[in-house]
């Protein structure tokens, strides 16, 4: 998970765990796309006109939307090196000729987005109903347009996650170099190395 605000995180307060490393080390992170699509393309899609003066609770939906988004977009470096594994030889070819077209070619695959969209649209549809019990489903009401959702996840999700996945692609087999927002002696920095150090990662990593 990215910080939004890297340079406003407390310093940790336990020990850094130490997982198994899943991943190649990279600098993909596409949190500040997300908050500029999110503030000026899905708030406008999905928020009424006016104000309701629920200034709190609009922060904590604002929060787990956007930390939501970010989850689902930065996963796609798990599937593309899931797709890199399975197809190697076809994925390293395009790396090494730094073909982002190709690259994007031979992850999409249509049927799939096609199937994700299908699944977006049924649940928009079922829990963005608003239904009173003294009423049968048939005549419940729907608090947003489900088609605003799937153009969300057509518009935007989809093509941040695919964008994810060919960065993260480009720097799969080359060297890393592992960057990090604020000062150097900034907790951001002690994390970065931290990282670095476990990851095997040569160098000190760059601000």
């Amino acid at each position: 998970e990215y910080a939004f605000f890297p340079d406003r995180l407390p310093p940790p307060a336990l020990p850094l765990l130490d997982f198994p490393s899943l991943l190649h080390p990279c600098a993909v992170n596409l949190n500040a796309r997300i908050m500029d699509i999110y503030v000026n393309k899905v708030r406008v899609a999905v928020c009424e006109a006016g104000d309701d003066a629920q200034y709190g609770s609009s922060v904590v939906a604002d929060v787990n939307v956007l930390q939501a988004i970010s989850k689902r977009v930065h996963y796609g470096m798990f599937v593309a090196e899931a797709k890199f594994r399975a197809h190697e030889a076809q994925y390293r070819a395009l790396i090494e000729a730094g073909d982002e077209a190709g690259i994007m070619a031979l992850l999409t695959d249509a049927a799939v987005e096609a199937r994700v969209l299908q699944r977006v649209r049924r649940k928009a549809e079922t829990f963005g109903q608003d239904i009173e019990a003294a009423e049968a489903p048939a005549s419940a009401s729907r608090k947003l347009d489900p088609e605003a959702i799937v153009n969300l996840y057509l518009e935007h999700i989809i093509p941040l996650t695919k964008e994810a996945e060919v960065k993260y692609l480009l720097q799969r087999l080359g060297n890393t170099r592992i960057a990090y927002h604020g000062s150097a002696d900034g907790c951001c920095a002690a994390i970065a190395a931290a990282h670095a150090a476990v990851a095997g990662v040569a160098g000190a990593p760059e601000a």
